[in-house]
């Protein structure tokens, strides 16, 4: 099945992107533009309890989800080399389950794919909700190939003004080409030992 042949099943694709330009009053060492992909899709186990099994439509959906979202990223980003970091996202329209958004974008038919054509090699951070059309979502990110960078922790906020409807699921995959603006917090290779211990003798 080719991502052409689950048109059907989406219903709108929405693609943002932003670019921070100045920060505190000066521009970023290192310019960097976030994305966002937001597909809506209708809810193949709308009306369905929580017995259903979701995992033949996660199978025939996810894959070609995660192909649109990528492709959209890739296009809009410049390319596989410009992306450094990297997240996904579910909304779940009201007469669905969060189960039904996680069956789109935590099985390895979504994120292995997106992993894969994106390049990366670190997990997908990841949100989830339930909501009416037209709620806002931040969708965190991190690097696509070393999580544990701290500079790439940022957030990129997506929004369909009509979607999800009840019956619908709007999957996202958002990306960016560098780290936040000014970072400076160090990282976890220069982070001295830190416990609970330090709060001994601390005033509460």
């Amino acid at each position: 099945m080719t991502a052409a042949a689950i048109l059907p099943d989406v219903r709108k694709v929405v693609y943002l992107e932003e670019e921070v330009l100045l920060e505190a009053g000066a521009a970023p060492a290192v310019p960097a533009r976030r994305a966002s992909v937001a597909v809506v899709v209708k809810n193949p186990w709308h009306g369905t309890g929580p017995e259903a099994d979701l995992s033949a439509e996660a199978e025939r959906l996810a894959p070609h989800l995660a192909r649109i979202v990528s492709d959209r990223l890739l296009a809009g980003l410049g390319g596989v080399e410009e992306i450094e970091a990297f997240g996904k996202a579910a909304i779940v329209g009201t007469a669905g389950e969060i189960e039904h958004g996680s069956a789109l974008i935590h099985t390895p038919y979504f994120g292995n794919l997106v992993r894969e054509f994106l390049e990366g090699t670190s997990i997908l951070c990841f949100a989830d909700e339930r909501a009416d059309a037209g709620q806002s979502l931040t969708v965190p990110l991190w690097h696509k190939t070393a999580a544990a960078t701290r500079s790439h922790y940022q957030t990129m906020t997506t929004r369909v003004s009509d979607g999800p409807a009840p019956d619908e699921i709007v999957v996202v995959a958002a990306a960016s080409t560098g780290p936040r603006p000014h970072p400076r917090i160090g990282d976890r290779s220069t982070d001295p030992a830190v416990t609970a211990a330090i709060l001994q003798g601390a005033q509460a």
